[in-house]
């Protein structure tokens, strides 16, 4: 491959890569074509980009783009997978590959920075994801008003109720009394 070329290719990753925080390298080279088709496209469909390229190439490019992190990941065969809503998202739908799919292989990642080991990046993938997180945030922070509101309210539905079985008695009771008078008359 001539300089020219290798440069193109480097500039092309760069690019593809800029911006990018949360990266996992995989080594998918042991599957065959339609498999690799098949990820691809539901990966595509999720938003997630997968790239193979060679080991130096891609150092290169992520070296220009100010991410040295996965350096020592880039040894053997390695595919750079990136997108998806978070690391948390990436890494779940890559493990779930890796469960469908034998040859597949996490090798690790990186997110903001710092290197992913392959069992980090398998116990983000059981962690809960960012929507799932604000919910229980948000239920979390409503707990407490919901409990109040229930506390405020309990002696007003007892007292309310109280006053509808007491009303109820009387109503009964003057039914009885206008029934019972025509009869005595």
């Amino acid at each position: 491959m001539s300089r020219r070329v290798k440069e193109m290719l480097i500039e092309d990753v760069g690019s593809r890569l800029k911006g990018v925080k949360d990266i996992l390298v995989v080594d998918a080279s042991k599957l065959d074509g339609v498999t690799a088709n098949k990820l691809r496209l539901s990966m595509r469909k999720k938003k997630i980009s997968a790239l193979g390229v060679r080991n130096k190439l891609s150092r290169v490019a992520l070296k220009n783009v100010g991410m040295t992190s996965l350096d020592p990941l880039l040894e053997g065969p390695s595919t750079l997978v990136w997108g998806g809503e978070d690391i948390v998202a990436l890494s779940k739908e890559i493990a779930q590959w890796v469960k469908e799919i034998e040859p597949l292989k996490i090798k690790g990642g990186t997110t903001e920075g710092a290197t992913l080991s392959k069992e980090t990046v398998e116990e983000l993938a059981k962690s809960p994801g960012r929507k799932e997180l604000i919910g229980q945030i948000v239920a979390a922070m409503l707990s407490p008003g919901a409990q109040l509101a229930g506390a405020l309210l309990g002696p007003g539905r007892k007292l309310t109720s109280q006053i509808e079985k007491i009303s109820e008695k009387e109503e009964s009771a003057k039914e009885e009394s206008a029934v019972a008078a025509p009869a005595a008359t």
